[in-house]
Order: C-alpha cells, then structure tokens, then sequence
C-alpha cells in the first residue's frame, strides 16, 4: 500500500475519489446548485448509490442481510455497473431501521426488509418511482415524505461532527480523504506551530462534550505548557449513561475523524502516543477503529515522520470492562494502566500527571470530531454557530416517549420543543408531555414549563440540570416522577467505585429514602432529609459521578414535589408505576369480555365469564405485575 507523503498525495485520492461520492453528497442539507449537482450526477460512475445504515442499530434490525439481498438483486439483474451499494454509518433515524437511503434524491426508506428489495428494484430502480409504503409516514399527520430534504426530523439540525455518517463507507479510508480527511492534520503539519494549533482550538470556544463543559483550547493550552519529554493524548469513548450512543454512533460512521483530531492534539501538546479507551460492548465501533488505526498507519497518517514532518504519532485501543465510574478522567487513565478504575483528588490534573504520571490530554470522542473542520473552516465559523457561552453543534441521543428515537445534532441555543416536537415529532398515542431528562444519570428531569429553554450549558446548570454527554430521555403521563429518581439512583449508587464515603454511603440512603416513598412507607420529614443529604453528596464527594449522583432526585423534588406528597400522604401512585401503591381495575364500559386478561394472568387474580359481563379483578391476588394491561386488546384494564 503506497504510504501519504504529501498534499499532492491526498489531492489526488481526493480526485480519484470523489466521483463515487457525488451521488451521496444529497443528504443533510445540500446547498449545491442545480448546475453542481447535475455535473456531480454526470460525473458518478453510477446511476443510483444505494446507502445501507451499518450502525449499530440497523444491524440490530437485520439490516447485513438487506444489503446481502440488495447485492444479490444487482448480480441477478447485471446491474453492478449502474448501482452501488454502500455500507454507511448512522443516518440518526434509529426508530425506522433498518435504514436505506437511495441517492440521487436521498430517498429515505424505513424499517426495510429482505422481501422489500425486489420490491424496490422492480419501482425505484428500474421505473425511478418511489416504493410509497416504504417511506417515512409521520405518525401525528400520517402524512408520507419521500425524501431526507422533507423530513422535518433532519431540518433543525446542523451536522458537524456526524458529517461523514451516512455519506460515507466508514471502513474505506480513500473515502474519508475525499471528504478533507486529514487535510487538517496536513494543514497544522505545513502551515502551523503548535501554538498557533491551541490558539486556533481555543479561539473556536469549543467546550468539552463528555459533560462538564471545559473549554477544550484551554485544557491544550495547560497540557502543552507543561515541560516534559514524553506525554500522552487519550480519547474517551466510555459512554455509560442510560440511552446515550452518541460516541458509539461516531466511531461506527466516521472514526478516522477521531484518529485525525488526536493526531493533531498530539502535534499541538507535542506527545506522540495516544489511546482510546472504548467499552467492550462496542463490537463494531473496536472493529472499525481498529480497521482505520491499521490503515491509516499502513498510509502513513499515523506512525513516524506523518508527511514527512519528522512528527510522530501511534494510536492503541484499550477495552473498558463496563464501569460507569470510569468515564470520569482519573479513573479512567488508572483503567486504561491496568489498575482498578478508581477516582483521585485533584490537583494534580492530568495535564500535569496522567496517564503512567506523564502529562495527558484527555478528550471525549464527540470534541476530538469537531477539531478537523475547525481547523479547515477556521475558529470564527464554529463560534459563529450556538450561543454566547456555549458554541457550536451538540449530538443527543433521543429516547423514551418519543414518536422520533434516534441520534441528533443541532446548534446550541435550540430548544427542548423543537427537539421534542419538531424533530422528535412528538409523544406517542396523543399522551401529553411530562419531563425531559437531560444529562443522563447525573442530570435533572424538566418539566414542561421548560420546554422553551435553549439548550446550552449555562440554561440546563441554571434550571437545576445539565448537558452531560448528550443523553435526552422523554416521559409522559404515564411515567411516575418518583419512580424515574429511583431508578436514576439505584444506577448511580450501583456504578459507585465506593473509594470515597458520601457516595457510597450516602447514594445508598438516598436510595433507601425513596424506595420506603415507592412502598407506601415514607414520611414528609424524608423529603426534607433527601435534600439535605442530595448537597451534601454534592459537596463532599471525590468525583463527578457522586457529586452529580443527587441530580435527578433534587431534580424531581423541586419540580414534581406534589407527587413525592402524594405518595406519602395518599398511600397512591398517580401514573400507577409504583406496584405497592397501585392497583388494577377493569373498565366496565370498555371491556368486551374477550377473557385474554384471565388466561394470561399468572396468580388467577381476575374472574369473569367470556362474552358475559363483568369481568373483575381480585386485589387481595394481584400482585400488580402488569401483564394483563398490556395484553387486553381495547385497553380496557387501567392503573389506579
């Protein structure tokens, strides 16, 4: 394989390159001109680029056999000259998988199955008519879109650091070239100093995206201040909260971005080694990171004398075992050693001793994919999109009660209503809104008088949450405020190392506080003791996983208070989630005495003849496990 030694080198595979993407590039908001597209059109060796979702989710949903049975159609057809398929990463749309994207047009194909690919062929490809049944039908309007362009879930959002995913195949490295892949890493080589690399990072007023918020150009800054012969450049993709693939989805669709952004930290902070420390569970993001670490080393753009620079720079891939605690920075550099993954005090920070005592830069997957094109496009373009204090574009993860799950990125300062309802297309089943959890395990639950609220860092700190690392999970009215704190904390105080005693002494108060509130067995004075106990873990624990660990239980008295009462006072679980304050009742005027409820019913707790009036349920035997509400087919069986 002929090593990259130069921009002509690049330049030229871009060329080479480019023509198989030209189809592609109609995805995410494409400004080309009719003239540019139509030349693009010409210059395709293909007529039709058809885009198969590789991400994790889609795979989950079959989609390796849709593109098995895509090939097989095109070898049956002869049509291996005119029609390419293309393996992509995720297109955000996680709801619909699997996923295919037909270009020219981007036409957007959901919840595709083998059997659908002849289908397809026999219409789209061969007639040039969409398949109509197996596009996207909003499920408010039921209106039916064909394309990606007018599909209100893509409108809002601006993609800087999923740019790549869905446009290109993640484990063809030429493919990633033809995008400007390592053109920034060629810029900051020829053209720049090391200082003039921070200045550019910090000047872009990127904040880290692993949670806190850090300004990522200041962290450089202090890394490469440091005097020292030999420092280390880690990425973070030990994404652990609940719901939450943003990082997953990143590396899956792109990770030669990653690869290129740590190689140019390390010219900036002047290490030559770096890491990145990846949970297990992520099969297919370890793979195709390793597949493009050996490429890109085989290449040239990483290894020694990177385009004939005399600048040095490795990657390795070490494997985290699951532990939540380790996506903080000091357990997760003691992790990456080999040694239990536990939290430090600081100072020092790791800028100044890290990974093995050496200095460490230390940044999450999304920040390292926003570092290229600031680079390319310049700081004052990325600080020219967010708001005041927080800039740029943030991926969340959309989960819950939501008609639109999936993975997003949109400019900070867009609201929680735009999200829930423009792009996430509202609640299910007509039920209403209830609250919003932001941050994951460590953030807060908003209600719905915060829906308004620009999502930036300093809005979600003031409203008694935060920005985390992009998790956003919706409720409805049928989630039970009280219940959701549970388990929040029950995560938190089972993911504590225990190194430090408020949190792993005081999450389990917490926990036990709110669980005799979910069994009938709480007292007012518990809710005074939440709060106070909630600020004292704040206050006094080691790391940010215990000081943030009281988020959602705070969050949740402070705007859901009437429900923690109503449970005290009420014996009454109002959403009927809590088993031990709820029961079962069967809705006369509904029911229509089908008997399904009896033959499911594990303990016989419900009697009744079929097709003969009334069927009832025996409280005395339920034992509150559900089941028979979500078989009853009018729904007629409700909580109380």
């Amino acid at each position: 394989m002929q090593k990259i030694q130069s921009l002509e080198d690049l330049n030229s595979i871009k060329e080479k390159t480019m023509p198989y993407l030209s189809l592609r590039l109609g995805a995410f908001g494409d400004d080309r001109t009719s003239q540019e597209k139509a030349e693009a059109l010409a210059s395709s060796p293909y007529n039709h680029s058809i885009m198969v979702c590789a991400g994790t989710g889609c795979l989950s949903s079959n989609s390796q056999k849709v593109k098995e049975q895509l090939l097989e159609e095109i070898n049956k057809r002869h049509l291996a000259d005119k029609v390419e398929i293309v393996k992509t990463g995720c297109f955000g749309f996680c709801e619909l998988g699997p996923v295919v994207v037909i270009h020219p047009g981007a036409y957007f194909y959901c919840r595709i199955q083998p059997e659908d690919v002849q289908d397809i062929f026999d219409n789209h490809i061969e007639k040039g008519q969409a398949v109509q049944r197996l596009l996207y039908k909003n499920p408010t309007t039921h209106e039916i879109t064909e394309t990606m362009d007018e599909n209100k879930f893509f409108h809002p959002q601006t993609r800087i650091a999923l740019r790549n995913c869905g446009i290109i195949n993640p484990e063809k490295m030429d493919e990633y070239i033809a995008r400007d892949g390592y053109r920034a890493l060629a810029k900051v080589l020829m053209e720049m100093t090391p200082s003039e690399v921070v200045k550019t990072v910090r000047d872009s007023e990127l904040r880290g995206r692993g949670g806190a918020g850090f300004l990522t150009g200041r962290k450089w800054a202090f890394t490469a201040a440091v005097k020292q012969d030999y420092k280390y450049v880690v990425c973070n993709a030990d994404e652990g909260d609940p719901g939450a693939f943003m990082d997953r989805s990143i590396l899956e669709g792109d990770p030669h971005a990653v690869l290129e952004a740590m190689a140019i930290a390390g010219y900036a902070v002047g290490a030559s080694e770096g890491y990145i420390y990846v949970r297990a569970e992520y099969p297919i993001a370890v793979a195709r990171l390793e597949k493009a670490i050996e490429e890109a080393t085989q290449k040239g753009l990483l290894g020694e004398n990177i385009l004939g620079s005399g600048f040095n720079f490795t990657v390795e891939i070490r494997l985290g075992a699951g532990a939540f605690v380790c996506g903080e920075e000091t357990a997760l550099l003691r992790s990456v050693t080999g040694q239990r993954g536990e939290p430090r005090s600081r100072p020092p920070y790791p800028a100044v001793q890290g990974l093995w005592d050496k200095p460490t830069l230390l940044n999450n997957v999304e920040t390292y994919a926003n570092i290229p094109q600031i680079i390319l496009q310049g700081p004052q373009w990325y600080a020219s999109i967010g708001t005041e204090g927080s800039k740029g574009t943030k991926i969340f993860s959309l989960a819950g009660k939501i008609n639109n799950t999936g993975l997003i990125e949109v400019p900070m300062g867009t609201t929680l209503r735009t999200i829930v309802y423009e792009i996430g297309g509202g609640i299910p089943q007509g039920k209403s809104f209830k609250a919003i959890q932001t941050g994951g395990p460590s953030g807060g639950c908003l209600p719905a008088e915060h829906l308004d609220k620009p999502i930036d860092y300093e809005s979600l700190t003031e409203i008694g949450s935060m920005m985390g690392s992009g998790g956003l999970i919706v409720m409805d009215e049928s989630d039970c405020m009280v219940d959701i704190a549970r388990f929040y904390l029950e995560f938190t105080q089972d993911e504590s190392c225990g190194k430090c005693t408020p949190c792993r002494i005081g999450t389990k108060r917490l926990l036990e506080i709110v669980n005799r509130i979910t069994e009938g067995n709480g007292k007012l004075e518990d809710l005074e003791i939440l709060e106070e106990l909630g600020h004292d873990i704040q206050e006094a624990s080691l790391c940010g996983l215990g000081q943030t660990a009281p988020n959602p239980v705070l969050s949740t008295l402070h705007y859901f208070r009437e429900e923690f009462i109503t449970h005290i006072q009420d014996k009454r679980c109002p959403a009927g989630v809590c088993k031990a304050l709820s029961r079962h009742e069967i809705d006369q005027e509904k029911c229509i005495s089908c008997s399904i409820c009896t033959k499911h019913c594990p303990v016989k707790a419900i009697s009744g003849e079929r097709k003969v009036k009334p069927f009832l349920i025996d409280p005395d035997i339920c034992t509150n496990c559900g089941i028979c509400v979500e078989k009853c087919p009018p729904k007629a069986i409700l909580r109380r």
